[in-house]
């Protein structure tokens, strides 16, 4: 997951007085091992940072952030950017993938026209449900624009449920 930051032990011999991460104050809840190394989960400032490390956290070490020059670099750079703030008593700043109202919205709608597809619920139904019934035409409901939209939400649903999900955790490429 590249919004976890990889810690590594630092090779500078310089190190900022009074800078460091506190992970000698994290009880067991907050760091565990695993089979590829070290996760501790650091709560700073009301904002948790996900962190990993090769081998067990020691205290007096200085430690680096790695950040390999991959294709998710501007993410890992953010993320390391946010703790670093945080570490230095600033405000860490937004989240790098925020969703906007507008695709939140669009989501839920999609989500609970999947819902009632999934029951059986004819697109008319479905409509209904979420537009109103005072929205939906009588007569003209099979050019209506809100059939398209509630088609469309379906589909978006139904991607969603077979995987489409991942690209929420993961933002748009930003690549020009």
């Amino acid at each position: 997951m590249p919004t976890v930051v990889s810690v590594v032990r630092s090779a500078s011999a310089s190190r900022a007085i009074g800078l460091g991460l506190p992970l000698a104050q994290l009880g067991s809840a907050s760091i565990r091992q695993a089979s590829d190394g070290w996760h501790a989960v650091l709560r700073i400032q009301g904002v948790q940072h996900h962190l990993w490390l090769k081998e067990a956290p020691q205290p007096g070490v200085s430690y680096a952030a790695e950040l390999p020059l991959d294709d998710d670099y501007e993410i890992r750079m953010h993320a390391s950017r946010r703790l670093w703030r945080a570490i230095t008593g600033r405000a860490p700043g937004p989240p790098f993938h925020q969703l906007s109202a507008q695709r939140r919205e669009r989501l839920a709608l999609a989500l609970r026209a999947l819902d009632g597809h999934l029951d059986g619920a004819s697109y008319r139904v479905i409509a209904e449900v979420l537009f109103g019934r005072k929205r939906i035409p009588e007569r003209a409901w099979k050019t209506h624009e809100l059939r398209s939209r509630t088609i469309r939400l379906v589909q978006a649903g139904l991607a969603l449920m077979r995987g489409g999900y991942r690209a929420l955790l993961r933002p748009s490429s930003r690549r020009q």
